[in-house]
């Protein structure tokens, strides 16, 4: 089984709710967004903003920028809040809370970073971009995470909403 498909990569997270915290990050009309293999059952990856799991003992803001910096390299300061949302799928689910970023440097270009609770060779992480609503549109919907699901225009990332199944 190749890499890009091997059930293995997700057994950290597997039957257990995790708490989230991702942000928005909106560059001339696009989103950056990270790419992860293993989501899906094919190799094709599945795009969603940067962040990731909570730990306990520090805010949800300093978890934001800690998992901005793994994922992208980048400084950020968080901005408001925007949603909240349960993201379940398979044996994953998760409580994921979604604020607006802006990097600290404005002059400063990301860069795919790592999850270190992933050995090298085991990295979700495999992509870095910023795809704009229309490109977005064009992907096929379990590619995409479902925040991004309705997304026309990059302003509609700001409408704050509480989506739950």
């Amino acid at each position: 089984m190749p890499p890009e498909s091997h059930p293995d990569l997700l057994n950290a997270y597997t039957g257990q709710v995790r708490v989230r915290v991702c942000g928005l990050l909106v560059h001339q009309g696009a989103i950056l967004l990270t790419g992860h293999r293993g989501m899906l059952p094919t190799a094709a990856l599945f795009w969603s903003p940067p962040g990731g799991g909570w730990h306990f003992g520090e805010s949800v803001k300093e978890c934001l920028v800690r998992e901005f910096k793994e994922e992208t390299g980048l400084d950020i300061k968080v901005g408001r809040f925007l949603h909240l949302h349960e993201f379940q799928r398979d044996n994953l689910q998760a409580l994921e809370l979604f604020f607006e970023v802006k990097p600290v440097d404005a002059a400063a270009l990301p860069k795919l970073g790592s999850d270190p609770e992933h050995a090298a060779d085991a990295q979700l992480l495999t992509q870095l971009a910023f795809h704009t609503p229309r490109q977005l549109v064009g992907m096929p919907l379990p590619q995409v995470h479902p925040i991004l699901h309705q997304i026309i225009s990059p302003d509609d990332i700001y409408i704050p909403n509480i989506q739950f199944k």
